[in-house]
């Protein structure tokens, strides 16, 4: 049966595990968007999901016709998936949009480049043609992230009948880093996006910064021309394009993502959670407690706020003992070098800090890594200090997450290069992502505010955080689709 909405996205609701005996079981995927995607997805009539198959199980599942409803697995050739994948979307595009470049020495883009962006081509295809296929006449198609930025283009030329959107939960790269893309496949990077009839951002930063590649591409002759944007309100920038596919227009707008309090309320209160906050309480006593969750991305700046408390503790020596730091850093693509070096940057870093600073009877950074769901909400409820200070990120939820969790009040040590900062930056201690000093100041500041006024800032830090939780914000998403004028 097809269907009328559908969502495209790199990882999928569920996936495989393939027992001793060939059995295959199907587990469901854990994070805040898959769980309000899904749930919002249930009250859609014959509703969609498509997805790549990620591991050898899923293939497997996908050989096997094992199907789960609501659900459509892609088994993509591992080679094409692993160059679309590692090859363009975390080495090219993702460093593009989070501006990583170590300049002088990337990016380099030679004839591996261009087989590794062909892949990047059938990878967005076969997602196009899957929706394609499985699409009702003026159907709606929600399409995820920076891994899939093609596929507006392909399916408008498939099927002109549909409204498509693509949302982007990276930031989107200025023109100067956009521009380094060779010519021909920054075109089709825009040409792809165009292809939709709604292009959501997290921000107005990322929204304007795609308008700004846009206009610059068009003042180079690459693209149709544009009309003039207009105003539609406060949410949305709109602004009307003829693209090469020559539908009417695209709309850009911006839906800041937020979390489903009640949802991660009752998480962070199990059990194991209860299990692990008893533990990390026994571990620290009495001490203050400066706290930060991420991956070892790069640009989550981990590095250089351990640097930034190592300041602390070398600037304000009356903090020596009494605080510690739940540096939480599970390791993120490990298959790419630069990000195993980074990772063993801050593994170093943390044992230089407790050699430096540490006594028999306190260890100044308790570093985990291992990706423990539990330890991070336990983490989050005995902040007293929250840590989230990237050089440039989409959204970063986990500082909207710590507000909601936090049991006595949580300051919020916020960079401005948290796709967060516009919403949160009222209430936070907000600090120059580059700046180390800066930051020790910030985290001095927050250890030392008074217990009423960090209540305070929690409060409505909290509340702001979930002004548009998941389920709502793919809604708000959905509805503004349906209301854009039906094609032919």
């Amino acid at each position: 049966m097809a269907s009328h909405v559908l969502v495209a996205a790199n990882r999928g609701p569920l996936s495989y595990a393939l027992d001793a005996d060939g059995t295959l079981g199907a587990r469901r995927g854990g994070g805040g968007l898959v769980s309000g995607l899904s749930a919002a997805l249930a009250e859609q009539p014959d509703a969609l999901w498509i997805c790549a198959a990620l591991s050898d199980a899923d293939r497997e599942a996908v050989r096997r016709g094992i199907a789960e409803p609501g659900v459509r697995m892609l088994d993509i050739d591992p080679a094409v998936y692993d160059a679309a994948y590692n090859g363009i979307a975390n080495s090219v595009l993702w460093f593009a949009h989070h501006h990583l470049y170590d300049i002088p020495r990337t990016p380099v883009f030679d004839a591996a480049f261009r087989r590794q962006w062909e892949s990047y081509t059938a990878y967005n295809r076969a997602f196009a043609q899957a929706l394609a296929e499985e699409a009702a006449h003026d159907a709606c198609v929600l399409v995820q992230d920076y891994h899939l930025a093609l596929v507006p283009g392909l399916l408008r030329e498939l099927r002109p009948d549909l409204r498509i959107a693509h949302f982007t939960h990276t930031p989107w790269a200025s023109w100067e880093f956009l521009a380094m893309l060779p010519d021909g496949v920054r075109r089709e990077l825009l040409w792809g996006m165009l292809g939709a009839d709604l292009l959501g951002f997290h921000t107005w930063a990322w929204a304007h910064a795609f308008l700004d590649c846009a206009r610059l591409d068009d003042e180079r002759g690459t693209a149709e021309p544009l009309v003039p944007a207009e105003a539609d309100g406060e949410r949305y920038v709109r602004k009307a394009m003829l693209g090469p596919v020559r539908h009417r227009r695209t709309d850009v707008a911006v839906y800041p993502l937020g979390v489903d309090g009640d949802e991660l309320r009752r998480l962070a209160h199990r059990p194991e959670v209860d299990d692990r906050l008893a533990g990390l309480r026994a571990e620290i006593g009495d001490r203050r407690t400066i706290a930060r969750v991420d991956r070892t991305e790069l640009s989550k700046n981990i590095v250089r706020g351990l640097l930034a408390y190592r300041e602390l503790l070398t600037a304000r020596p009356e903090w020596r003992g009494r605080i510690v730091h739940l540096a939480s850093a599970y390791p993120s693509r490990q298959d790419l070098e630069v990000y195993r070096s980074y990772t063993a940057a801050v593994r170093e870093l943390a044992a230089e800090i407790n050699a430096e600073f540490g006594t028999a009877q306190w260890q100044p950074v308790l570093l985990s890594v291992q990706d423990d769901f539990a330890r991070s909400l336990a983490v989050y409820r005995l902040a007293d200090v929250a840590l989230v200070n990237p050089v440039r990120d989409g959204m970063n939820l986990v500082a909207k997450e710590i507000p909601v969790v936090s049991e006595q009040g949580c300051a919020l040590v916020l960079s401005s290069g948290a796709g967060a900062y516009g919403e949160l930056r009222d209430d936070a201690l907000t600090v120059n992502p580059y700046d180390v000093t800066e930051t020790a100041e910030a985290l001095h500041a927050a250890l030392s505010m008074p217990g009423g006024e960090r209540l305070e800032r929690t409060r409505r830090l909290a509340a702001a955080a979930t002004a548009l939780p998941p389920a709502q914000w793919f809604t708000a998403q959905l509805a503004a689709l349906r209301a854009t004028a039906p094609h032919a």
